[in-house]
């Protein structure tokens, strides 16, 4: 079986075919400014959205016309609630949290302040649910005058560039002139589980579609602020590039790091759609009880998967490898695990809690920028580690063409260990190391130089996935998991 961590869906289906990521720390945004005359009253927005930082005041919708009295924002609060906000004023926010950064959330906000009820004038809906659990629910005056449309709207930030949005968004459409249910976007499928579906109506005189799908280079119809619904409202990027173009969908949801669960506490950062792991050092460091590691959100206990870890500051006192899903996943300690340590390509092993560790060459040293590749045979518990595109030999060189023709040491806990789920783990130790790591599940934070996918055509890995191994990926899952 396989089990993933966290959260997340899956839906039937293949015409989302991409996301964009924004990284708060990076200050991406894209916007348009100048729009035509239309609506100022009625207008439907939906995104599929998949966070990645918590904790902090973001913006993943603006609309703004040069004053504070003239905007309308949607995003969440520090304490990740969600929130609608005209002017100054917040008039609507959840009593519900939004804490789930495996999962793609479905939100549809749908406003016609001519209605004449105010229950009516404002809706805002969960994977096809309205939310009807306010902890802000205020008026909102007959007629007012909701949306600029003749001036800006900006997608990952507000107006005076801050409050950044941290995650991934998908699919995003702006409907001018109508408040729309949120089956116009999606459905509920066979399964109980709330899918996209293509918007066929009318998208108004200032309606946009976001697809994210770039074919050129240009803020225009071949870029990737590109809008496809044939309105002509491309975006302008800020601080977003190709590599922020992802396959990560809600239709094919790929592994990242957990941000929370395992302790990574204040020395270490995570950022970039959650697949940096920046380690700054702490100073104590019993055994392998590391300083700070973090986990994918996908685990598993059987198949063959594959992921990359480029190390890209500080070679010393790194780890990268598999581990299990600890019952000390909030103090510290992890039970059992297979790691590469970068100081000497050494390889660590400990089978169960108890247990003393194994320390035995495997490959050479790991410096700044190289990659490490990890295969992880569940079904046959072995974990192997290449750098390069070269496996190691076991004797302390990367020099076989393959996992299978490298050493192989047995990971009885993939299988025996009583907590049931292994993981994708990368660490840091010390207080002097401060490695970082950059994760690549089949969607890349760092420029690949070559491309390269699995057999099922999933990922975008620098080095050629090993035969019948496979990106973690919900739909990898549902096929060979």
């Amino acid at each position: 079986m396989v089990f993933p961590i966290v959260g997340g869906n899956q839906s039937t289906g293949d015409f989302i075919t991409n996301s964009l990521r924004f990284d708060r720390a990076s200050s991406a945004a894209m916007s348009i400014s100048s729009l035509s005359s239309g609506s100022t009253t009625k207008a439907t927005i939906s995104a599929w959205i998949k966070r990645s930082g918590l904790g902090t005041d973001q913006r993943y919708w603006a609309n703004y016309a040069g004053s504070a009295d003239d905007r309308l924002q949607f995003g969440w609060q520090a304490d990740d609630k969600l929130y609608i906000q005209h002017g100054d004023s917040v008039i609507f926010r959840t009593n519900q949290v939004f804490r789930d950064v495996s999962a793609w959330y479905h939100i549809v906000i749908a406003i016609d302040s001519t209605q004449g009820s105010n229950d009516n004038r404002v809706k805002a809906y969960l994977n096809g649910s309205q939310i009807t659990s306010w902890g802000t629910f205020n008026t909102l005056t007959q007629n007012t005058e909701i949306f600029a449309n003749n001036d800006k709207i900006i997608i990952g930030e507000r107006e005076t560039s801050d409050l950044f949005y941290d995650g991934y968004l998908a699919h995003l459409i702006q409907v001018d002139g109508s408040q729309l249910a949120p089956t116009q976007f999606g459905e509920t499928n066979d399964n109980g589980v709330w899918v996209p579906i293509k918007y066929t109506g009318s998208f108004g005189t200032n309606g946009f579609k976001l697809e994210f799908k770039e074919t050129g280079t240009s803020a225009n119809a071949s870029g990737i602020g590109a809008d496809t619904s044939g309105n002509g409202k491309h975006f302008t990027l800020s601080n977003l590039t190709a590599i922020d173009v992802v396959t990560d969908t809600p239709q094919n949801n790929f592994a990242v790091f957990r941000p929370h669960g395992f302790p990574q506490d204040s020395r270490s950062v995570i950022s970039d759609g959650n697949l940096d792991f920046d380690f700054t050092g702490d100073g104590s460091v019993s055994g392998r009880r590391l300083s700070a590691h973090v986990v994918s959100n996908i685990g598993v206990t059987q198949g063959k998967w594959y992921a990359e870890f480029k190390l890209t500051e500080d070679a010393n006192g790194g780890f990268v490898g598999v581990s299990n899903l600890s019952n000390k996943i909030h103090t510290g300690d992890i039970d059992s695990y297979n790691y590469l340590n970068t100081d000497a390509g050494n390889k660590y092993v400990r089978e169960k809690t108890g247990e003393s560790e194994s320390n035995a060459a495997h490959g050479a040293a790991v410096s700044v920028n190289d990659i490490v590749q990890v295969a992880l045979d569940a079904d046959n518990r072995n974990v192997y580690f290449g750098k390069g595109g070269s496996w190691a030999s076991g004797s302390g060189a990367w020099n076989q063409a393959t996992p299978t023709s490298a050493v192989s040491y047995t990971a009885d806990f993939v299988t025996t260990d009583s907590h049931g789920v292994v993981v994708f783990n990368a660490a840091g130790a010390g207080s002097s190391e401060t490695p970082r790591w950059q994760a690549n599940f089949g969607n890349p934070v760092h420029a690949i130089s070559s491309g390269n996918s699995d057999a099922n055509g999933h990922g975008n890995f620098e080095y050629a996935v090993p035969s019948g191994y496979y990106a973690l990926n919900t739909k990898n899952l549902a096929e060979f998991g």
